[in-house]
């Protein structure tokens, strides 16, 4: 059985990145109803975007986190909008020796 990414990318600038990685490492643990292995927050500061990878191993629990992160969205006041989600089976993963 694969694992599956879920990607979510955002416009933002330098504050709200910080502000969500904050959130996310002060937290134990994914919010309920994401029952995720693990998540990556990738920033390109330059070009104001983030990207969220969310991993699951499984598409039945990628589905189901989907629909929780997709109710989601970055709060008001944020300089912060999602333009984009993809999900993607991952078909190799491969670690240096």
């Amino acid at each position: 059985m694969s694992d599956w990414v879920r990607v979510a990318t955002f416009e933002a600038d330098d504050d709200a990145i910080e502000a969500m990685v904050s959130e996310i490492s002060s937290s134990e643990g994914p919010p309920p109803g994401i029952p995720a292995k693990s998540i990556m927050v990738l920033a390109d500061r330059e070009n104001g975007r983030a990207r969220v990878v969310v991993r699951f191993d499984s598409e039945e629990k990628l589905r189901t986190g989907s629909e929780t992160l997709d109710g989601m969205e970055p709060p008001p006041d944020a300089q912060m909008r999602r333009v984009s989600v993809e999900k993607f089976e991952i078909l190799l993963e491969r670690q240096a020796p």
